[in-house]
């Protein structure tokens, strides 16, 4: 019989969307905005890590997504073969996300590498090569609207929203060169971990000092080519449906259909992709009913959008690096290395850490 899971509460909801706001606020921080005891919200926050039910990750910034090559890649499995070729698949640092549709093709697996020869590599050479591959079509991005990062839950009021609201920041800048050095590859690794880790908990990992480990995240968030993103087991805390739309619209209006999906609350990823249609739109919605009512908004609201498929996801058997129960709980991490070479198995993390808990950090900003 298959296991039953009890529902995240609403308290576990806003201290989540608090999180989506603030990933790495203090507990004091975090406390205020929800009217709880420091201590009482770090233990909440144990528990939910503890059991995979939430986590906090270091995840590609702003401007990375210039810099990087991003593709959904479709892919058609052998009859009996999908679930062998996700679990090779998943063990891959450059396959970001596996999810399994219910259409035309056995996998959607979001793939990311550093540039688009390395693309080339892992989606010609790599991924056929598993075995029980049949197929596999590639859907190059040519232009990220919004990613998975920006999504956010609605369970804090205006006021809390507003406590947690970032002040602006004029050091702050978008421009620059694409600089990862090995260290910073090393930083990101562990944060793809546990994106509260404390400066003291990295630098001891790396053998270095807190303040040059606090000093180059600083750097990599300043410049764009890091953010920090609160996830959860999103059929546990009310959203159990994730569809992805194929959509194309006259290339005139892409950038303002684009700009405008995103605004919609229900909207995870948008980008502009190539291929037959020219633009994908993934969504997390309440309920099966809401697959209609979101897709009759959207084809009410944009004429010019044609939507020419949709598929429902069975199942995600890994997000951003994270590896999926049934549940969508996070059982394990395969952290990203978009600059490792394609096709070398990444090393795999099976505990879900909560390393914030005894020694938690300062707002990285």
């Amino acid at each position: 019989m298959q296991e039953r899971a009890a529902m995240m509460s609403e308290e576990d909801l806003a201290l989540v969307h608090a999180l989506q706001l603030r990933p790495r606020a203090s507990w004091t921080v975090l406390g205020q905005a929800l009217g709880a005891d420091p201590v009482t919200v770090a233990r909440r926050w144990t528990r939910l890590a503890r059991r995979g039910e939430a986590w906090i990750l270091g995840s590609p910034g702003p401007l990375l997504f210039e810099h990087i090559c991003v593709a959904f890649v479709e892919v058609e499995c052998a009859v009996g073969h999908a679930t062998a070729v996700v679990r090779a698949l998943s063990g891959h640092a450059h396959a970001l996300t596996i999810e399994r549709p219910a259409g035309s093709h056995d996998l959607l697996v979001t793939v990311s590498t550093r540039d688009l020869l390395a693309m080339s590599r892992f989606t010609l050479d790599h991924l056929p090569a598993i075995e029980g591959v049949t197929a596999v079509r590639t859907r190059i991005v040519t232009h990220m609207f919004t990613e998975g990062g920006s999504w956010r839950i609605a369970a804090l009021d205006p006021s809390q929203r507003a406590q947690l609201i970032e002040p602006a920041d004029g050091s702050r800048t978008r421009r620059g060169p694409l600089d990862i050095s090995p260290f910073d590859r090393a930083v990101l690794r562990r944060l793809a971990v546990d994106g509260r880790a404390s400066y003291q908990a990295l630098a001891a990992g790396l053998d270095t000092s807190a303040s040059t480990v606090k000093r180059r995240i600083d750097r990599l968030v300043h410049l764009g080519l890091i953010t920090f993103r609160c996830d959860f087991a999103r059929p546990l805390g009310g959203w159990p449906v994730a569809v992805t739309f194929w959509a194309r619209v006259p290339a005139a209006d892409l950038p303002e259909v684009g700009h405008a999906l995103v605004r919609y609350p229900e909207t995870r990823n948008c980008a502009a992709v190539s291929g037959p249609y020219n633009l994908i739109v993934e969504a997390s919605l309440h309920s099966l009913a809401d697959v209609l009512r979101f897709e009759t908004h959207l084809a009410t609201r944009h004429p010019s959008l044609d939507i020419v498929d949709r598929a429902v996801m069975l199942r995600q058997d890994k997000l951003l690096g994270h590896l999926l129960d049934p549940h969508g709980r996070s059982v394990g991490v395969v952290p990203a290395d978009l600059w490792s070479a394609p096709g070398t198995p990444a090393p795999e993390y099976r505990r879900v850490t909560a390393s914030s808990v005894t020694s938690p950090p300062t707002d990285v900003g």
